[in-house]
């Protein structure tokens, strides 16, 4: 019971903060891609993944929001 209850508490903590951290990598994005030369093709898809990481932000799944702006970056780099 302890085990789940220090579960819980650990779990409650850790959500703001990835949902903390999409807005930040949406920063990211968006000043990187002001300054950045790409392809045409690319820019589509880096504003196709960060539109995708902020729907899912939005809807509270972190994890698939992170995954998807995580990889807009990667594209950036």
């Amino acid at each position: 019971m302890k085990k789940l209850l220090a579960a819980a508490i650990l779990l409650a903590f850790a959500s703001p903060a990835f949902a903390n951290q999409c807005p930040g990598l949406m920063k990211q994005i968006d000043e990187k891609l002001a300054m950045a030369t790409v392809s045409d093709a690319d820019k589509a898809k880096i504003e196709e993944l960060r539109k995708t990481g902020e729907e899912a932000h939005a809807a509270g799944d972190h994890a698939t929001s992170e995954a998807a702006l995580n990889e807009a970056l990667a594209l950036l780099q």
